[in-house]
């Protein structure tokens, strides 16, 4: 993390946000843009999964790299 963490320039649940954010696009990469399998290589439910990318504002085709990504179940 950078210096904004050091500073206090950035809140924990954005920075939480953040690490899920990139966590779930690099399973939905690693699984091919498959929500189940990703779901299962985090650890949860598919549904959980779903909630979590709307919450987090992850749409179809969002990727670390900009890669294109299917985030079907």
């Amino acid at each position: 993390m950078g210096t904004d963490t050091m500073t206090g320039t950035r809140d924990l649940k954005t920075m939480v946000d953040e690490y899920e954010r990139a966590l779930i696009q690099a399973a939905l990469a690693e699984a091919g843009g498959h929500q189940r399998r990703a779901a299962a290589s985090l650890g949860l439910l598919p549904t959980t999964l779903c909630e979590k990318i709307k919450r987090l504002g992850l749409r179809h085709g969002s990727s670390p790299e900009g890669t294109e990504n299917s985030a079907t179940p």
